[in-house]
């Protein structure tokens, strides 16, 4: 643990110009057309973006259809939840399919099962707060193995909260600030196979990496503003950067392998890169506020 600790150090001091440098693009391709919606209808700023078991995806967005369900091949199934959500933020889908809203606006987390059934709701609607129950303005949630869960709480808080699958209250950590364990808008939050969060410190334009109890790890600065993160069962990251908008890819150490993706408002271009989520196949689909769409991503 000290030697990949070290690594993780060192790495945030040597790639710290990384970004500024040419990153290698990887490859994937912008599948065109994609996905299908019904006559009339369109996608407002795109926020969340997930996957299920299925290879279904599910896009979270601020329109009359907050919650829309798509096949594997861009085929609208469904619009799910409709007049639910205040502002919607993240998506994620748990490995029981069901599905886990954050609404930023509302102050509130919903847990929802495949059928669009509410099961759990964490929060109360605008009621902004910072105890045990409460948000201000979450951001994002990330799944233990064990089905605890992290939410990263966010806009107001600048808080990691951990609760058991039950939704109990465990523990927190984090304020405002640039310190190792504080926070400038924790914008999201993954868990790789080990148990380690890693929390996307966003105005901070950094990852800061900490154990499953909140004790501070380590931190990387050479990649850029994590706004959405998605880390693979192979143990890739791949990090959404809504400013530099592209998608960078790391290992778990740090090293960046390459990107997807870059500034404006073409198709396989991005503009306020919010959220991602990765297919079985190793498709990636993104969430975009200001372009207002999704995307899917392969390689050739």
């Amino acid at each position: 643990m000290r030697t990949l600790l070290r690594s993780w150090l060192l790495t945030g001091i040597v790639l710290t110009g990384a970004l500024a440098q040419n990153v290698p693009e990887l490859g994937y391709k912008n599948v065109p057309n994609w996905p299908t919606l019904p006559g009339g209808w369109n996608f407002g700023e795109t926020s969340g973006i997930a996957v299920n078991s299925q290879g279904h995806v599910f896009v979270f967005n601020r329109s009359d259809h907050p919650l829309i369900e798509f096949d594997a091949n861009g085929k609208f199934v469904r619009s799910v939840a409709e007049g639910m959500f205040s502002r919607t933020h993240a998506l994620r889908i748990d490995a029981q399919d069901n599905i886990w809203a954050t609404d930023d606006g509302g102050d509130m987390i919903m847990k929802m099962n495949k059928e669009g059934r509410v099961l759990m709701v964490l929060g109360r609607r605008h009621r902004k707060a910072s105890d045990h129950v409460s948000f201000n303005r979450p951001t994002d949630l990330a799944f233990a193995p064990n089905g605890d869960f992290y939410i990263s709480d966010g806009y107001g808080n600048s808080r990691v909260v951990k609760y058991s699958k039950e939704g109990e209250y465990i523990t927190e950590w984090g304020k405002k600030g640039s310190g190792p364990g504080e926070f400038n808008i924790p914008h999201s939050v993954a868990l790789d196979a080990k148990g380690r969060v890693y929390v996307g410190d966003r105005e901070n334009h950094r990852l800061q990496i900490f154990d499953g109890d909140g004790k501070f790890l380590a931190q990387w600065t050479h990649v850029g503003s994590p706004w959405g993160l998605v880390i693979t069962p192979d143990q890739r990251i791949f990090i959404g950067d809504g400013y530099a908008n592209q998608v960078l890819v790391t290992d778990l150490e740090g090293k960046i392998q390459g990107r997807i993706g870059g500034p404006g408002r073409l198709p396989g271009q991005f503009n306020y890169v919010h959220q991602l989520a990765v297919g079985k196949g190793g498709e990636v689909y993104t969430a975009e506020i200001l372009n207002w769409r999704p995307q899917k991503f392969v390689r050739p």
